[in-house]
């Protein structure tokens, strides 16, 4: 055998082999949900793993247990991240593995409260984000917010 056969063999099979590994363990999905979301029987996820990447469903501030949206914006904006909190912790992340935010609001008027429990809930740097203004969201929710994490 000559030494370019060798080469090939030695250097690029495993590295083909390890590549395909990769490739395997990047296309399986992993399903998280909190309690409350089970328990609604809903057709959705709150948060699909693939690779290292989470995709975390649209989630509105409102108390599950009662259905009922705060009076507060920024109660709402609250129970929203906490939820948020909560999703991630599900998938052993935090709120610094965030890169991607889109929150919809059917009233930009609430850019700045949002912001002021948004912002308390970061320690290093902000992910990524779009505030969008909406239509009507459903349950008459004031913010819905979807977001990427990657581990």
């Amino acid at each position: 055998m000559n030494i370019r056969k060798i080469v090939l063999i030695v250097v690029f099979i495993p590295m083909l082999v390890s590549l395909s590994a990769a490739q395997d363990s990047r296309s399986e999905r992993r399903t998280y949900n909190l309690p409350q979301t089970k328990s609604m029987n809903l057709p959705l996820n709150d948060a699909v793993l693939v690779g290292n990447t989470l995709y975390i469903s649209g989630r509105g501030g409102m108390d599950l247990t009662t259905m009922k949206v705060p009076e507060d914006p920024k109660e709402e904006a609250k129970l929203l991240m906490e939820d948020y909190k909560a999703i991630l912790a599900l998938a052993e992340m935090s709120m610094e593995n965030l890169v991607s935010v889109t929150v919809y609001c059917p009233d930009l008027k609430l850019y700045r409260p949002f912001n002021e429990v948004y912002k308390s809930y970061f320690t290093k740097e902000f992910p990524a984000r779009a505030f969008v203004g909406s239509g009507p969201l459903l349950f008459g929710i004031r913010f819905e917010m979807q977001a990427i994490a990657v581990k």
